[in-house]
């Protein structure tokens, strides 16, 4: 699918807030809301627009510690691959999870309560699959976190 400015102004409108009513969303582009609508669904449809959601401060919940956990491996198989993709993915103190390029192999981004909830993390996931290394980095502060992607302006 190929956006147009007005599909491109629409999803940075949704990024910021995706509860606009259509009619909101409409007027601030210039639309009615029936061709609005229908560019969501396309959207949608397209896959562009994976789905909306209510975003929650962690700390809120009592989730305090954040880890980047960078993983290496010696078994680079397909079958160990989708075992640890199905096993950790399936970890919900898990909410990102990479495979990557250069000296390490996957980086995943885990949420917990703190260092006892990692710890126990960490022991659950050395249990599941052979690992050559697991480093954990603590992040002491969240200077940004945006869940908004900058939307390219339509080429010339």
């Amino acid at each position: 699918m190929k956006l147009d400015a007005t599909d491109r102004k629409i999803l940075r409108l949704l990024q910021e807030d995706a509860t606009l009513s259509i009619a909101e969303l409409a007027a601030r582009i210039h639309l009615s809301t029936t061709p609005c609508w229908k560019r969501i669904q396309k959207l949608e449809e397209a896959g562009i627009i994976l789905k909306r959601v209510a975003l929650v401060a962690p700390e809120k919940l009592g989730l305090g510690l954040t880890v980047f956990v960078s993983v290496e491996t010696n078994d680079h198989s397909r079958e160990w691959l989708v075992r640890f993709a199905e096993t950790v993915a399936a970890m919900q103190e898990v909410m990102e999870f990479y495979r990557m390029a250069g000296d390490v192999d996957y980086m995943l981004r885990v949420v917990v309560t703190d260092m006892a909830a990692y710890d126990g993390f960490y022991k659950r996931l050395i249990e599941t699959i052979p690992l050559k290394n697991v480093t954990s980095r603590f992040a002491m502060e969240r200077i940004k976190s945006t869940t908004a992607y900058a939307v390219p302006a339509e080429p010339a």
